[in-house]
């Protein structure tokens, strides 16, 4: 089922203020924090938003819809968001925009190999930025008419969104017989929140673990420290 296509006739057309109004974005993003700042993205630019948070769920969404525009996060639960990109990439009829996004240059450019029309590097905060991207991406007539150069504006997400990606990350690491792989994926699923949220010493502390991990190096120390800090954030939330 093609959202654009089943709605077609009751759908509104672009215009300066609401760019991307009559387009569904999909965002395959495990962050609850940069899901909300994707959210508000859509919200003011007129596209509806649908929502997945693994690779898993976003396949069972895209047996079912086919949206017009899919953002893939490259680091994700079960997988490499580069999985889907090259999935997506191939097949008929192709989504009119397929981007990636992560807060790594090495993810970003994974997705372009993979076959991402462009990227969106994180922390995603620039309202014009993201509307210019998808915008380029589209066909001339999906462009609005008379677009006019506007004040961008920059996206802040609800800080309780924060909290809800530490809490999450704090039920993993509380987890003594927590296997490798789980643990990287919460390192950088930290580092990516983190640097989206700029909670430098949070992130400071995700990336030296994961950097200790590819060393093959001693990590009881560096997991502590960052379980801590997880622990001092919740606390804080605690308090307010």
């Amino acid at each position: 089922m093609d959202d654009s296509e089943v709605f077609a006739p009751l759908l509104p057309a672009p215009t300066a203020e609401r760019p991307l109004a009559g387009l569904t974005v999909l965002v395959v993003e495990d962050s609850h924090y940069a899901s909300e700042a994707m959210r508000l993205m859509c919200l003011r630019s007129g596209a509806r938003i649908r929502r997945a948070d693994c690779l898993h769920s976003a396949r069972k969404h895209l047996r079912v819809y086919r949206p017009s525009v899919v953002i893939i996060d490259m680091g994700l639960p079960d997988g490499s968001g580069e999985q889907l990109i090259e999935e997506l990439s191939i097949c008929q009829p192709r989504v009119p925009v397929l981007l990636g996004t992560s807060g790594d240059d090495w993810a970003l450019d994974a997705a372009i190999a993979a076959g991402a029309d462009g990227v969106i590097s994180k922390p995603i905060t620039s309202l014009q930025a993201f509307q210019k991207l998808v915008l380029s991406h589209l066909p001339k007539e999906r462009h609005p008419r008379g677009l006019r150069p506007v004040q961008d504006q920059t996206i802040a997400p609800d800080p309780i969104a924060y909290h809800d990606d530490i809490a999450l990350a704090a039920d993993v690491l509380r987890d003594s017989a927590i296997a490798d792989e789980e643990l990287d994926y919460v390192a950088q699923f930290l580092r990516s929140v983190a640097r989206s949220a700029e909670d430098a010493p949070l992130a400071e502390a995700a990336t030296a673990l994961s950097d200790t991990r590819a060393r093959g190096g001693a990590i009881t120390s560096q997991a502590a420290r960052l379980a801590g800090l997880v622990q001092d954030r919740l606390a804080q939330r605690k308090a307010i």
